[in-house]
């Protein structure tokens, strides 16, 4: 080939390498061009991706878009934790500005502490109401057709001027101004109001006569709280609809009345007259509250409710008095509820007597009014006799109904400013108040001889019981609430121990009650050797008397060791332990500890013999007391 010829190729492979490295070049100039297309769309306000899209992955325009995108990821988790923070910042905002500020979709989702302080209540309870009932019925439509074409999206105004009724009767004018935003699930309404005429008292406008159709007059009467105005000298001039139910008196029978006319407020306790709210606010010229107890009664139907009132006195611009505004509030579903809880919570379910808690707080008070020396007052502690027979033998609800009816009883033998309740299963008890003992013993003879003649008849039986009676007396030397009740069931044990239907006044003196006060010490101390493991078991040898039968080898006994470390045996505590029946817990005791010492060898049994445990009666009768043995 010439040498022509082979500049002549030589050229072609340059131009053809050329063309190669421009094609290449387009190429990554256009992904180039693509990345700069989908920055400069996010620039401008559109959405916002977790990556950008890039076809290769070789070269360093690869490595320029794994940057982009690490970027990318950061801003995201930033916004997200910016959208997480948006409610608690603008919760905060919405504090700390002077404006009234609401969230509002088809209700209220938020107001500001600014915005209840118009209305007059907590802002807790704005939430879930519309606006549009917070302003007089003339603006009730514009104020929702605004809110509505506003979150659709339609021509509305943004600014608008509205009167505020608060539930104090306060008027204000607020100017409006609205924007919508963005508010997981959906769209919401951003609405603020400032405050264009000073906070001013309703009732201190007309309210009657000529000013009557005022728009504050209208608003006053839309709410629902009831409402009555009067003029300086305490005559009503406005009474809007919720005051006429809640007093039972149309309008027009109350106006230049005083409120003494139409009802009368009372204590609900004692029923005693209350003094004159409106009254007492124009001549004090301060808010006067009736929060606590107070009673409506009407005076037109007779109805009663119960209600929180508050009556404020009225100053026109001139500071002069000019009347009057009272509001009030029924309350009468709230107070009987709080009454219903009241009494769940201080009675006994079965018979309706106090329960030991609320006999043990009077008991308390007629304990430091002894100590005072106001007055001489007895506690009596009653067991009833043969109880469990009627339990046993025609089941517990044949117990219960009998309960109720004894409860009955007792309630019927002692005054209505003295105390029944029920301490226990069938065990009650009895506060005497300004009561002499020696008038005690005479009340508690007649509830024993009343119980006694009592028969309770249950479908084909008839049974008849007693009651045993304990009288301690409080005085100036009576001692703790505890050692009250523990005198006086002592006393009531001794009276069961002498035979149905007895009356024991218990006396420190007196040996079987320090025998039994004995015994009442002994369980204290039981409590205290059981939970801190002072029992000891010894063991003796069983000799058959006529040779080896294969029977018990050996008994099991349990001593205890009291708190100087002396050994003591069945006999010093036993007694007690039955009569406040810790022998079920002895006895586990005593049958846990040897199947351990046989299980360690602490107790050497010849072959084919066997160890003997005593075990009381009251064990003996615990269903429970086998399953206790074989898990052992």
């Amino acid at each position: 080939m010439s040498i022509l010829g082979l500049l002549c190729l030589l050229f072609a492979l340059i131009a053809a390498l050329l063309l190669v490295l421009y094609g290449l070049q387009r190429r990554e100039l256009r992904s180039i061009g693509d990345l700069s297309e989908q920055l400069l769309r996010i620039a401008v306000g559109g959405p916002f991706p977790e990556q950008v899209d890039f076809g290769s992955d070789k070269g360093e325009i690869a490595g320029l878009v794994t940057a982009v995108n690490h970027l990318l990821t950061r801003a995201t988790r930033g916004a997200e934790r910016d959208a997480a923070q948006t409610p608690r910042l603008f919760a905060d905002l919405g504090e700390r500005i002077h404006e009234a500020v609401l969230l509002h979709r088809d209700v209220i989702l938020y107001a500001n502490r600014q915005f209840a302080s118009l209305i007059g209540v907590d802002r807790v309870q704005l939430v879930g109401r519309r606006l549009a009932d917070l302003v007089p019925p003339e603006y009730s439509e514009l104020v929702s057709e605004n809110i509505r074409r506003r979150l659709a999206g339609e021509p509305a105004a943004e600014r608008y001027e509205v009167d505020m009724v608060g539930l104090q009767g306060q008027l204000s004018r607020l100017e409006i101004s609205s924007a919508p935003v963005d508010l997981d699930p959906g769209r919401a309404l951003l609405i603020t109001g400032v405050e264009i005429i000073p906070t001013q008292t309703t009732p201190a406008l007309p309210l009657g006569g000529d000013g009557a159709a005022e728009p504050q007059q209208l608003a006053l009467q839309s709410l629902a709280e009831a409402i009555i105005a009067t003029d300086k000298d305490g005559r009503i001039t406005m009474l809007n609809p919720a005051a006429e139910q809640l007093t039972g008196t149309p309008a027009a029978g109350a106006l230049g009345k005083v409120l003494e006319d139409i009802v009368s407020l009372v204590d609900e306790t004692d029923r005693r007259l209350l003094s004159d709210p409106v009254h007492q606010a124009l001549t004090s010229g301060a808010r006067v509250n009736l929060s606590r107890r107070a009673l409506l009664l009407s005076r037109t139907n007779g109805s009663e409710r119960s209600i929180e009132l508050s009556a404020s006195p009225i100053r026109n611009s001139a500071q002069e008095l000019v009347g009057a505004v009272v509001l009030l509030h029924d309350v009468t579903e709230m107070r009987g509820l709080a009454r219903q809880m009241s009494y769940q919570a201080t009675h006994d379910a079965l018979t309706g007597l106090v329960n030991r808690r609320e006999f043990e707080r009077r008991l308390e008070e007629a304990i430091e009014s002894g100590h005072r020396g106001d007055g001489q007052h007895v506690l009596c502690y009653l067991d009833l006799d043969r109880f469990k027979l009627v339990n046993d033998s025609s089941g517990h609800l044949a117990g219960d109904s009998m309960l109720r009816e004894v409860a009955k009883l007792l309630r019927d033998a002692v005054r209505d400013s003295d105390t029944v309740g029920r301490l226990g299963g069938d065990e009650f008890g009895t506060l005497l108040v300004g009561c002499p003992l020696d008038k005690a013993r005479q009340i508690a003879d007649d509830l024993t001889r009343s119980v006694g003649e009592y028969r309770f008849v249950w479908k084909d039986k008839i049974f008849n019981i007693g009651v045993s009676v304990g009288l301690v007396e409080i005085s100036r030397e009576s001692g703790t609430l505890e050692e009250l009740l523990a005198a006086a069931d002592t006393a009531c044990y001794v009276a069961k121990k002498q035979g149905t239907g007895r009356v024991v006044v218990y006396s420190a003196r007196d040996e079987a009650l320090a025998r039994h006060t004995g015994e009442i010490q002994w369980l204290q101390r039981l409590q205290g050797a059981l939970k801190e493991n002072r029992f000891h078991l010894y063991q003796q040898v069983i000799v058959a008397a006529h040779g080896d039968d294969g029977g018990p080898a050996l008994e099991v006994l349990v001593r205890l060791q009291d708190e100087a470390g002396h050994e003591l045996p069945p006999a010093e505590f036993m007694r007690a332990a039955e009569r406040y029946r810790l022998m079920g817990l002895v006895d586990r005791w005593v049958v846990q500890a040897t199947f351990a010492a046989l299980g360690r060898g602490a107790i050497p049994v010849p072959a084919h013999r066997s160890v003997a445990i005593n075990v009381s009666g009251q064990t003996l009768g615990d269903a429970q007391f086998l399953e206790y043995v074989v898990e052992c």
